[in-house]
């Protein structure tokens, strides 16, 4: 096999970016075909991804592995990119000037993503990760009316280089103590390290590189601010396709760890309970429903390293499968909001009052959607919580999974709230109705049943899922 094909949905997304920078340097650009196109290179890079999914191998002097864990994280992010895309028909968020430049930026991060799952390498991951932040970076201040929320972008910019000045400062640790930048050398010469406060520190700040992406108790704290202050479109992309490029990082590096060091569980099952009870408390009193699901993300992000600190196939198996329940769910919120406050603005939770006399099927999706982050059966977010869960018990952490019961118990009261708004609350004043077009519909209808059956059915993704846990190895 020819190397260059291991490398393909990559090039494909890379030629997408072309194509679109393109775009960007026309003087005059017709938006609604500039639409149709990103729709159709999406859909088509899905259906590569897709095509790539049994191709393995390596590249790059071993840097850059391509096994059925990546492909399968690839058609994962190819599949949020797809969906993104597909609602961001008309963009209201942002200027018409800058939609070929918004498309094209969308296109790097995903090329950059795809990259990270993939890398295995300390120099390969970091170059992706600063490609897909820097990517991120620049979409966040994109928001029309940016004077507004250019403090947002730039916080996230500062807060964002701190953390990969960290990690870069961690890797240099590793390095030192170890001699190499494989992650898998590295992962295996450190449980004789941990004596050296060198190994610790740099295995720290690693993580905190790597936990900062997935907006895990202590690094959350850039989420709530850039999700209210980014576009619509553009925290859908990060609260989904961002995230799920971040929890593959996660199960890559700690993968490699084998079965861990008491020291290392103790540290991962710490921030895994700080996490899920800070976002859960604090999402309590939120009434903006994007800083609502900023600090649902936080706990999310702790729930699936309930899965991942179990340091067993079952657990990354968990994870891989909770990470797909994630997409599913919180795309599904988000497309919500994207289509009630069809003008941009960010959305409050009064504001959804009656929506299901204003539109049945979007409010449904919401519902699911907020179930299944609930962990509601016969959702799929009750099936992605009962293996992470299975997978401690099966390693004798009662307690932390007790823990976990408990935060999911707490999150469903504000759950609750927001699907007592759309169902039971009448609106204090007249809202206009919610324009749903074909694509949001057929969209909406897709998600729903996904929903449903990945959680009653989820045999073959759970066979898929442990498939690409086992290529860790």
């Amino acid at each position: 096999m020819m190397k260059w094909v291991l490398f393909t949905p990559e090039l494909y997304y890379l030629l997408m970016a072309g194509v679109f920078f393109w775009c960007s340097i026309q003087r005059h650009l017709n938006v609604r075909r500039l639409y149709v196109w990103a729709v159709v290179l999406s859909g088509v890079g899905l259906v590569v991804a897709v095509a790539a999914a049994r191709c393995e191998g390596t590249l790059f002097f071993d840097s850059y592995r391509v096994d059925l864990f990546s492909q399968v994280f690839k058609i994962f992010l190819a599949l949020g990119m797809f969906w993104v895309v597909v609602v961001c028909s008309e963009l209201k968020g942002i200027d018409a000037r800058r939609h070929a430049e918004f498309f094209f930026l969308l296109a790097v991060c995903t090329v950059a993503m795809m990259m990270l799952v993939s890398a295995v390498e300390l120099l390969t991951i970091y170059i992706a990760l600063e490609l897909s932040s820097y990517s991120l970076y620049l979409l966040v201040p994109m928001r029309r009316r940016a004077d507004e929320f250019v403090e947002t972008g730039v916080k996230y910019f500062m807060i964002g280089s701190t953390a990969s000045a960290f990690m870069i400062f961690g890797f240099s640790y590793l390095f030192g103590i170890t001699g190499t930048t494989y992650v898998a050398e590295i992962m295996a010469r450190l449980p004789g390290l941990f004596h050296e406060p060198a190994a610790v520190i740099g295995l720290v700040l690693a993580l905190g590189g790597f936990f900062f992406k997935q907006a895990l108790f202590p690094f959350h704290m850039w989420a709530p601010d850039v999700y209210q202050g980014a576009a619509n479109q553009v925290t859908t992309y990060i609260a989904t396709t961002s995230k799920i490029a971040a929890a593959a990082m996660v199960i890559r590096f700690i993968g490699f760890a084998g079965e861990g060091t008491e020291a290392f569980v103790m540290l991962l099952m710490v921030l895994s309970v700080v996490s899920m009870t800070f976002g859960n408390l604090v999402a309590i009193i939120q009434k903006d429903v994007k800083r609502l699901l900023a600090y649902s993300s936080i706990a999310h992000a702790g729930y699936m390293l309930v899965g991942i600190l179990s340091m067993t196939p079952r657990g990354y198996a968990s994870a891989v499968y909770y990470a797909l329940a994630y997409l599913i769910m919180n795309f599904a919120c988000f497309m919500v909001i994207l289509k009630v406050a069809d003008d941009g603005h960010n959305l409050q939770i009064k504001e959804l009052a009656g929506l299901h006399k204003r539109s049945p099927l979007l409010a449904m999706t919401l519902m699911l959607g907020l179930f299944g982050l609930a962990g509601i059966p016969p959702t799929v977010g009750f099936t992605g919580k009962f293996f992470v869960f299975a997978a401690a018990l099966e390693k004798g952490y009662l307690l932390l999974v007790i823990i976990a019961m408990i935060n999911a118990t707490i999150s469903l009261y504000y759950y609750l709230i927001v699907i007592k708004a759309a169902y039971l609350l009448e609106p204090v004043r007249e809202y206009g109705p919610v324009r749903v077009d074909r694509w949001t519909r057929s969209l909406s209808i897709v998600l729903v049943i996904l929903m449903i059956y990945v959680g009653i059915f989820p045999d073959k993704f759970v066979l898929l899922a442990e498939a690409a846990a086992a290529a860790l190895r």
